[in-house]
């Protein structure tokens, strides 16, 4: 039986996904839950797997597209089955399946209805597009560089859709090939060097006639990296919902930024102490591991910064959990996955947590479920070496705390100017939820609590 399966809602309410890549082939036989395509939704990227066992006829959409929820993406002869799924009438043998027929993945927390008896006849549209061999996608994973030989046979190259256009044309295999830019990136040049030689003149300039990429300077001054004078991007996936929720933050939430500096010369000792403990050892602490739990602790005491306005039903709607968010730069762009119930989490747990987040962000494998009901959030620019600045609020949430970089400075200590190692706490909030008292005084709260982390009993 011929069965078509149709991009589901993979959460939220995501009216779109775009197809990264296939992992399957027209005229190849699948088993129920193999995975068959990555797919990038506004949040994340998502494995999708297979709602049947049987052999794959055509695949709707090529890598790259955009494909709207509930339109088809891949057909399917299921099997041991007879005639079509469209065109069987109700209640025909066609529709008398066996229960192992009928099974159907679980597609990211959302169950495919599970088939019965009868139902009524449905029509699918007609799709001229020839299917595509899977090509390699826009890189989501982050990992060392690697040789062609060295590289696990499941991962994919790493490029971007200008050079894996450049490489088609120039018939180059982009698994042959090693990346030399950032991850292990594959460039145009190494493209290029794979070829032998430079490539030709008409395939330099179809590729770089490519609107994706712009026009070359063709002689002019020297550009940026050696690159065309002008790169245009799709704004879309990850990188437009990004902007989108900024916009409606900074629009929308009267934002306040208050600064306190402060001394955490005894929070860096404490955390070596720690880190030379037996029970420690295998945990990752880091001043953002401190923040994390003082945050916890003084929402506790101000809990307008853990509330949101609920502008429909005209509410202020006071959240009594924490779903800790922490910014994390990706390969796919900015991501705030949350810590779900962080004021339970004892401190090595917390720490933990931190740490799964960021392997799991980094490596491209936050799930949906991970990036919503934030509640409260923390960004640490300090690894960038910033000291300071004017983080914008998590959509749907009160606060946002920054921590910059921790470095030492002349300070005043004890009556003399000695050098301390100091750090910056940037703190914004809605001013419609919070005034400016309470975010002072929370700000206050998290400043003891970093700048002198047995001050802790005293709060709790």
């Amino acid at each position: 039986m011929l069965k078509v399966f149709k991009l589901p809602d993979l959460g939220e309410g995501l009216t779109e996904s775009e197809i990264v890549s296939w992992k399957v082939a027209v005229g190849e036989t699948v088993k129920l839950n193999q995975i068959i395509a990555e797919v990038e939704t506004a949040k994340a990227v998502v494995e999708l797997p297979s709602p049947y066992s049987g052999v794959i006829t055509e695949l709707h959409e090529a890598p790259g597209a955009v494909v709207e929820v509930g339109n088809p993406i891949v057909s399917f002869d299921v099997v041991g089955e007879a005639g079509t799924d469209d065109d069987a009438p109700a209640g025909s043998a066609a529709h008398a399946e066996p229960a192992a027929a009928r099974r159907e993945a679980t597609l990211v927390g959302y169950g495919a209805a599970v088939e019965t008896g009868k139902r009524p006849a449905r029509k699918t549209r007609a799709h001229a597009m020839a299917s595509a061999p899977t090509t390699a996608p826009v890189p989501s994973t982050p990992a060392p560089l690697e040789t062609p030989a060295g590289r696990p046979a499941a991962e994919r190259p790493r490029s971007t859709p200008p050079v894996r256009k450049f490489a088609r044309d120039a018939g180059v295999d982009l698994e042959q090939v090693a990346g030399t830019g950032p991850y292990g990136l594959i460039t145009r040049d190494d493209v290029i060097a794979a070829q032998g030689a430079p490539a030709s003149p008409a395939v330099l300039a179809e590729s770089l006639a490519d609107p994706l990429v712009g026009t070359p300077s063709a002689g002019g001054p020297r550009t940026l990296g050696g690159a065309p004078r002008e790169v245009r991007t799709p704004i879309k996936g990850m990188r437009k919902h990004t902007a989108q929720a900024m916009v409606d933050s900074a629009f929308t939430a009267p934002h306040a930024t208050e600064f306190l500096t402060i001394d955490v010369t005894p929070m860096m000792e404490l955390l070596e102490r720690l880190r030379a403990d037996r029970a420690y050892r295998d945990v990752k602490l880091t001043p953002l591991t401190i923040a994390a739990k003082a945050v916890t602790i003084a929402l506790e005491r101000q809990p307008t910064l853990n509330s949101r306005w609920d502008a429909q039903a005209q509410e202020i709607v006071q959240l009594n959990y924490v779903n800790l968010g922490i910014a994390a730069a990706t390969p796919r762009g900015l991501m705030v996955p949350n810590i779900k119930d962080a004021q339970s989490l004892d401190f090595r747990s917390l720490a933990g947590a931190l740490r799964d987040l960021a392997v799991t962000a980094k490596e491209g494998r936050t799930a949906p479920e991970a990036l919503r009901g934030g509640t409260f959030s923390i960004t640490n620019i300090g690894v960038f070496g910033i000291d300071g600045g004017t983080p914008i609020l998590n959509p749907g949430e009160a606060g946002i705390l920054a921590l910059g970089q921790v470095r030492e400075q002349p300070w005043g200590y004890r009556g003399e100017v000695v050098l301390r190692q100091l750090t910056t706490l940037s703190l914004s909030f809605d001013h419609r939820l919070v005034d400016g008292e309470q975010g002072s005084r929370f700000l206050a709260d998290i400043g003891t609590i970093m700048a002198d982390p047995g001050m802790l009993i005293t709060m709790l």
